[in-house]
């Protein structure tokens, strides 16, 4: 029995997991439900073998249950792609009995669409980091509703006075002639936009002392143009540099590859990928916005594919995507 291996596909949901058991050959040995905790899954599944390679789709919570499989029950656990595992179903239907027999049997033949399995180091970051760019976007949101709000009472600000300065504050607090409610409202969104402020600089100061010591986010704070949130971003979504065997790969990974949509003779692009972490994609775009202000490097080669009919933006993704793979050769050293 303990050299027995036996293939295990696990359909994750919050209070219970649909468990199936595959030998070598493909027989269904089990497949049934089981509470929503390591110890009882590696009961039910050790009574067919103590070899177990196991297979979960990624989503909330999957990943705090494959780690606990590995160290606490032996198991190798894969985390899998879960858009990729639905199309290579071969059925319309949908059941957990079926999900967890096509995990298990991916698994057994080696086809499984892998997703790394971050350590929870990694993880813990990934919510901090994550947290930050929700509030970010709630401020984002909240002005422009003040904007909003503007325009439909026809205010505008003095010439040359720029939107968030102590300037226009001062004149929309003092000067806009806003009706009773609308200056009701302005108040309750800078108040909003205070609160927001005050919690996105305890939880910046929060990210720095996490990541004090990090040695990727140190080396990633050295390099030009590159600040803290994204030195923070790129850590918690990207991870490990070397998990990558390209820097092609990892540009892919990051979004910034372009799709190609060829056709017999006809060659084209399509775009940029669309499969990936869109808020990883637009912190490299604004790095490479800044690169290309104050890099002589990164300036000329944007200067070169404005020069070849890029627009600015297209020129952006692309010094982006050159900056991902020359910094995938730079962070080879760095121990994560």
């Amino acid at each position: 029995m303990d050299s027995v291996t036996v293939f295990t596909g696990l359909d994750y949901h919050q209070d219970t997991v649909r468990v199936c058991i595959l030998d070598r050959q493909g027989r269904q040995l089990a497949n049934r439900d089981c509470d929503n905790h390591w110890e009882a899954i590696s009961r039910l599944v050790s009574r067919y073998g103590r070899q177990v390679r196991a297979a979960v789709e990624s989503c909330p919570g999957a990943a705090d249950l494959a780690e606990e499989l590995v160290a606490r029950a032996g198991w190798s656990v894969h985390l899998a792609h879960p858009g990729y595992v639905a199309r290579m179903k071969q059925n319309p239907d949908k059941t957990d009995y079926q999900d967890a027999r096509l995990l298990a049997d991916l698994e057994r033949v080696g086809y499984l669409p892998r997703v790394w399995l971050a350590p929870e180091p990694v993880r813990e970051l990934r919510r901090l980091v994550r947290y930050r760019q929700q509030l970010a976007e709630q401020r984002r949101r909240t002005k422009q509703r003040i904007l909003a709000l503007l325009r439909e009472q026809r205010q505008r600000p003095p010439h040359g006075v720029c939107a968030w300065t102590k300037r226009w504050k001062t004149w929309l607090l003092e000067q806009a002639e806003l009706s009773p409610q609308g200056r009701f409202l302005v108040g309750k969104h800078l108040e909003e936009l205070a609160r927001l402020a005050k919690e996105l600089a305890e939880l910046e100061r929060r990210l720095t002392e996490v990541t004090a010591e990090d040695p990727v986010v140190t080396r990633l704070r050295q390099f030009r143009g590159i600040g803290p949130v994204t030195a923070w971003t790129l850590r918690a979504e990207i991870g490990r540099f070397d998990r990558f065997r390209t820097g092609k790969q990892l540009s892919r990974f990051c979004g910034l590859s372009p799709r190609n949509a060829s056709s017999g003779a006809r060659q084209a692009d399509a775009g940029l990928v669309k499969g990936c972490n869109r808020a990883l994609r637009a912190v490299l775009i604004e790095a490479a916005h800044r690169l290309a202000r104050h890099d002589p490097r990164w300036a000329d080669l944007k200067a070169q594919l404005r020069l070849a009919g890029k627009s600015g933006s297209e020129a952006a993704a692309a010094v982006a995507n050159r900056w991902v793979r020359w910094l995938f050769h730079q962070m080879q050293s760095v121990a994560a």
